[in-house]
C-alpha cells in the first residue's frame, strides 16, 4: 500500500468576522497540498470559527450538515483529497467542539466530538462528547479522530491503537507556554502506541490565547516526519504503513500488555 500524503495547515491566525475568511484560506492551502499530492488535509482546532470565541461561540456553532460543511465537502471534491476541520457543532441545546472529516469525493467519513475539555472557556460553553473511538478509512488506511488535550491523555490514543487506527489525526489550538505538547508528548504518544499522529496547531494570536504552532507528523518510530514553526504554514509528510508495519514488529508493546494488571485504572 501506497504511503498517504498528509498535509498539516496552521492557519490563518485570528478570529474571523465570518466563515467565508477560513474557507477562502482553506481553499487555498487544499490547492496547495494537492499540488503536492497530499490525499489529505488537516486544519487545527474549531478552525471554522477561531477559538478565542467566548460566549459568541453559542451564536456561531452550526450543525455537522450546516453551511460550511458543505462549502468543506466542495472544496475536497474539488481538490481530490480528504479534509479534516475543527468546528463548534450545533445538536438541540447542546454545542460540541467537533471534528468532522470528508472524503475526496465529498463524502462524510466521521465526525468526532471532543471528549476531554480543556478550560475555563471549554468547559462553560462545550458539552463533552462521549464517543472515544471514531474512526474512517481512507486509502486502506485506518484514520482516528481526536482534538488537542484528548491527545495528552495517553488512555483515548491506546484505546485508538487497540482498535486499529494507524493514523491519528488531531487538530489542536495548543497555547505557549505548553510547547512540551509537540515537542515531546505527541512524539511519545506515537511511540508507545505504535501508530502515526497529526498534530494540527493553530498560531498567532487570539485575545487572551497565544499559540505555539509546530504542528507535526509524529511516526511509531519516535521521529517527527514533519514540522511546523510559530506562522502560517503547510507542512507535508508521508505516512507510510510500510514503516507502521516495521516498527510494530521491531516494538512489540501492543503485544506484550498484560490487561489482566490494569483493572485498576478504571
Amino acid at each position: 500500500m501506497a504511503p498517504l500524503r498528509t498535509a498539516l495547515y496552521q492557519g490563518p491566525a485570528g478570529v474571523p468576522d465570518t466563515p467565508s475568511v477560513t474557507l477562502a484560506a482553506l481553499a487555498g492551502a487544499a490547492r496547495r497540498a494537492a499540488d503536492e499530492g497530499a490525499r489529505l488535509l488537516l486544519t487545527n482546532e474549531l478552525y471554522l470559527t477561531g477559538y478565542a470565541l467566548g460566549a459568541t461561540v453559542l451564536e456561531r456553532a452550526e450543525h455537522a450538515d450546516g453551511p460550511g460543511a458543505e462549502a468543506v465537502a466542495a472544496i475536497a471534491a474539488e481538490h481530490g483529497l480528504a479534509i479534516g476541520y475543527g468546528y463548534p457543532e450545533r445538536e438541540r441545546d447542546a454545542v460540541f467542539n467537533a471534528l468532522q472529516l470528508f472524503g475526496p469525493d465529498g463524502a462524510r467519513l466521521a465526525n468526532y466530538r471532543k471528549t476531554h475539555l480543556f478550560g475555563a472557556f471549554e468547559t462553560t460553553y462545550f458539552t463533552p462528547g462521549d464517543e472515544p473511538v471514531v474512526q474512517a478509512d481512507l486509502d486502506g488506511l485506518r484514520l482516528g479522530l481526536l482534538i488537542c488535550y484528548d491527545v495528552e491523555f495517553p488512555e483515548p490514543v491506546r484505546a485508538h491503537a487497540l482498535a486499529g487506527t494507524e493514523l491519528l489525526l488531531a487538530p489542536t489550538a495548543l497555547m505557549r507556554p505548553y510547547e512540551i505538547v509537540p515537542q515531546t508528548i505527541v512524539p511519545a504518544r506515537a511511540w508507545e502506541s505504535q501508530l502515526y499522529i497529526a498534530y494540527a496547531n493553530r498560531s498567532g494570536t487570539e485575545g487572551e490565547f497565544t499559540f505555539a504552532g509546530m504542528s507535526c507528523v509524529a511516526a511509531p518510530d519516535g521521529t517527527v516526519r514533519a514540522r511546523a514553526g510559530a506562522g502560517e504554514e503547510l507542512v507535508i509528510a508521508d505516512v507510510d504503513p510500510g514503516c507502521l508495519r516495521a516498527s510494530r514488529a521491531e516494538n512489540t508493546y501492543l503485544n506484550d500488555r498484560r490487561p489482566e494488571l490494569y483493572t485498576t485504572l478504571v
